[in-house]
Parts: C-alpha cells; sequence; structure tokens
C-alpha cells in the first residue's frame, strides 16, 4: 500500500493537478498534504485557466469586468475587461476541490507533515508524520513532485538553489463584503500602488462574492504587515466589516534556475518560484507547472532517464519566460518609489495599454498583433520614466 510511482508533496494547485493528471495516466500516485491550510491569495484566474484545467462555474464566487488602479495621491484609473472577464475563486473551497478531483481520478490522499527522503537499496522513500496517527510513514517511490510553497522542504533538501529562493510575504484579511458603494464595487477588483501600504509591491482589495480579500504584500521585512492592511481597510471604507480569517505566507519572486536534483525529485508551484513578478499572480502558473511536472516525471518513468525531468522547466519556460521577463521589468522599472507608482497608474491611462495587458493577461502570452501600439507603448514608458511626461491628472 505504501508503494508509489510517485510521491506529490504538497496539496495545494500544483500538487493536486500533478497528482491528477499522472493518475488518469494510469499512475499510481500519492498525494500528500498537511490538510487545513489556507494560502493568502487575492483569488484571481484568468479564463485560460478555467479553459486549460476545466473548472466549473460553481467553483467561481465573483466575475471581475473591471481593474481599478489606485496611485499614492489616491488617483484612480479604472481599465474595463473588454470581451471576457477575471475569475474570483476562494482557496478554501478552490484548492480542496482540485484535491478532491485529484482523488477521484485515483490519487491516494494521505494527510500529514513531510519529514525527508530517504534512500537504500529498495529505492526512494518520503517520510512523513501521519496527522491522524502521529506515527511517522514511509512511502516508497521512483520519483517525488516537491509542490510544498514557495519555503519548500523538498527543495531545500534536494534541488541546489532551493534553500535561496526570494520572495515577498504577503498578508490578507477575509472579509464580510459590505454592499456596494462608489468605493467598493463587487464586479470591481482595486490594486493600490501606494507606499504607505506597501513600498516595493501592492494592495488589493478583490470581491468573492459574500466576501472579499483585503491584502498586501512586501520584500521589507519592518514592514507591519496587519497595520498596513488595517489601514488600506480603512482608506476602502472596510474598516468596520466582519474579518472572517487573516492568513500570511511568502510569495516566491522568481522562478528558480534549476527544478530538479537529477535523479528523482522535481518541483511544482511555488515551490520553482513560478509566481509572475509585477502581478503576484499564482494559481495559474502553479497549475502549469504541477501539469509540466507530471509531463516530466511521465517521461522519466516511461524512459528511466533522470534526465527527462528537466522537461518540467524547459516546458513552462518555453511558453512563459516571455512574459515572465516583461513582468520583470516592469515591476523592477516601477515598483521603486512612489514617483515611479505615479507614473505607472498614469501609464494605465492609455487604451493600448489596458488592451494588451488584458489580451495578455486572459490569453497568457505577450501580444504581437498591434506592433505600433507596442511602440507607442514603449515610447510612453520611457517618458514616463525619463520624467518627461508629467502624471495625467484625474
Amino acid at each position: 500500500m505504501d508503494r508509489f510511482d510517485v510521491v506529490v508533496v504538497g496539496g495545494g494547485p500544483a500538487g493536486a493537478v500533478a497528482a491528477q493528471d499522472l493518475a488518469e495516466a494510469g499512475k499510481r500516485v500519492a498525494l500528500l498534504d498537511r490538510d487545513g491550510r489556507i494560502k493568502p491569495c487575492g483569488g484571481a484566474i484568468p479564463p485560460r485557466l478555467i479553459a486549460d484545467f476545466a473548472i466549473p462555474d460553481e467553483q467561481l464566487v465573483a466575475r471581475i469586468t473591471t481593474a481599478r488602479m489606485i496611485s499614492p495621491t489616491k488617483r484612480r484609473v479604472d481599465i474595463p475587461i473588454e470581451n471576457g472577464f477575471v475569475g474570483m475563486v476562494d482557496r478554501e473551497h478552490f484548492d480542496a476541490y482540485l484535491r478532491d478531483r485529484a482523488a477521484a481520478a485515483g490519487a491516494v490522499r494521505l494527510t500529514g507533515t513531510f519529514q525527508a527522503i530517504e534512500r537504500d537499496g529498495a529505492g526512494t522513500h518520503v517520510v512523513f508524520r501521519d496527522k491522524a496517527s502521529g506515527e511517522r510513514r514511509r512511502l516508497t517511490t521512483h520519483l517525488v513532485i516537491g509542490a510544498d510553497g514557495a519555503r519548500s522542504n523538498v527543495a531545500k533538501a534536494e534541488v541546489p538553489g532551493g534553500d535561496r529562493i526570494p520572495y515577498v510575504i504577503a498578508y490578507h484579511e477575509i472579509i464580510e463584503a459590505p454592499a456596494p458603494t462608489e468605493r467598493y464595487d463587487p464586479d470591481r477588483c482595486d490594486v493600490i500602488y501606494d507606499g504607505a501600504i506597501s513600498p516595493d509591491f501592492y494592495g488589493w482589495v478583490f470581491p468573492h462574492g459574500g466576501q472579499a480579500s483585503v491584502g498586501m504584500g512586501t520584500q521589507h521585512t519592518g514592514v507591519d504587515l496587519k497595520g498596513a492592511t488595517a489601514a488600506l481597510r480603512a482608506a476602502s471604507g472596510l474598516a468596520d466589516c466582519r474579518t472572517i480569517r487573516k492568513e500570511g505566507a511568502p510569495i516566491p519572486l522568481k522562478p528558480l534556475d534549476r527544478w530538479d536534483n537529477g535523479r528523482d525529485v522535481v518541483l511544482a508551484g511555488d515551490a520553482a518560484g513560478v509566481v509572475a513578478p509585477s502581478s503576484g499572480e499564482g494559481i495559474y502558473y502553479a497549475m502549469v507547472g504541477g501539469r509540466v511536472a507530471a509531463t516530466a516525471a511521465l517521461a522519466s518513468l516511461a524512459s528511466g532517464r533522470a534526465s527527462d525531468l528537466r522537461l518540467a522547466r524547459r516546458l513552462f519556460m518555453k511558453e512563459h519566460k516571455g512574459v515572465f521577463r516583461v513582468l520583470g521589468a516592469m515591476q523592477d522599472a516601477y515598483y521603486k518609489s512612489d514617483m515611479r507608482r505615479e507614473r505607472f497608474v498614469s501609464l494605465c491611462h492609455d487604451v493600448d495599454v489596458q488592451k494588451l495587458t488584458f489580451e495578455a493577461y486572459m490569453n497568457k502570452k505577450l501580444v504581437h498583433a498591434r506592433p505600433l501600439a507596442h511602440l507607442k507603448i514603449g515610447v510612453k514608458n520611457l517618458l514616463h520614466l525619463a520624467g518627461i511626461v508629467a502624471p495625467t491628472r484625474v
């Protein structure tokens, strides 16, 4: 009962997708999860995720049709999401749904805390502490997928560089949503670029139907996360809303240079660092990371070659490297000061910026169909960064 083709450590979106794909391919797979852990997350998912991973409508708690950018001087730019929407999920229920779906496909669910990977003549063994019994258990396996988050213990122990991944700390509060007002719209996401909330990232107010996620992220260790979130709630007219739960966790800033140990371990999701720069978007990329990790594991099991585990990173980067590079450059350019954040929000007034941004977001690829629009945006971007163009006043 404790022998598997693959053991997946971590039951978030990356691990659940990897386990489901492997089970559907006929492999004996275990999905080990701590259970009860809810990751702080705005919960936004694009239409491509909904299509690629067959997410049913009942998992969507809201459909967002407008994004509002708010600058340090409280300038507001509303960007309509044309020809689509941004779906919102609550991670408490969404992650559980994905784990249940993996189990329905044939994955063996195990609840406990990962402790180590051991090896001997009988093979590779995943050691964990069983939650129900408290006993130490060992699972024998051919391969391990580490999908256990930004501070992945699998990555730290097994993959070069896995102990040095940079991250921001994200904190949010799930609150009872108020009645709609000018400051709170259940169909609109607010993104707050203000150094008073976050000196190097942003704050957010994301509707979740009857609830809302209000939070922020920062890489600075001296920031009072709860104090900044309280200030954000007050500024958004949400201070008096009932707080349902509070959560915090690290969010990785950069994909690792290597995702496998060259032997029997490959990483997926936050453990591999696949959160989009600038936006902090992680659910879609985590699920893609789980899928490519499963693909690499299947290839390695079929060929017997450990080198096939490298396929996971190659497949991911082939499609998403360009987006990550552009978003990383944007974060480096605009998140360093309130003056630059002000100019970034001003740049969002441009219709071409708005259209290309959401086309790229919804389809998860850079849009190359309008070269003149790209040229225009590039020139405006340089003028704003150089300070030649004054921020638009609204």
